[in-house]
């Protein structure tokens, strides 16, 4: 069985709970409303497994990292993961639709389907999810809450002209 391990961090959008095994980072949990999330059972809380995730977290919450280098381990459909791996092309301070993910990913007709996977990525910030938008420029859903969406794509379009 797999070893699943666990820590939590403070962040300008709120704790993060993130979640990792020894082949890469899971997810990135967003702790709304003040409730904590809950290690399922087995988990290991292990700071030291994920000092290289918070650390590149923070760089980017500095301004100071605009990509992340980092093993990752989304678990997802074959139809989610495509969408999760065109989510990480796009650059950093730049935004796009679901329509043009799903030209991207070449199922045209599939907006719809992409923007719920796009709901569904376990790991946003660093698979940049908040980067996509509404066709008319408008903020869509974000799993953070759309301040925390706002706040991100701030700190991008603040950063992006001095990295």
């Amino acid at each position: 069985m797999t070893q699943v391990y666990y820590d939590q961090m403070p962040s300008p959008i709120g704790p993060l709970f993130l979640v990792a095994d020894d082949e890469g980072l899971r997810e990135i949990r967003f702790e709304l409303d003040r409730r904590p999330h809950t290690p399922l059972p087995g988990w290991e809380h292990a700071p030291s497994k994920l000092a290289e995730v918070r650390r590149q977290l923070n760089e980017y919450f500095a301004g100071e990292r605009v990509t992340f280098d980092l093993p990752l381990k989304p678990l997802g459909t074959a139809f989610q993961q495509s969408v999760w791996q065109a989510l990480t092309t796009i650059g950093y301070a730049m935004t796009t639709s679901y329509g043009q993910i799903s030209q991207q990913i070449q199922r045209p007709k599939a907006s719809r389907a992409v923007g719920a996977a796009n709901g569904r990525n376990p790991i946003p910030i660093i698979i940049p999810c908040h980067r996509v938008i509404g066709s008319n420029g408008s903020l869509t859903g974000f799993g953070g809450g759309l301040a925390a969406k706002q706040w991100l794509l701030g700190l991008e379009a603040a950063t992006s002209g001095k990295l």
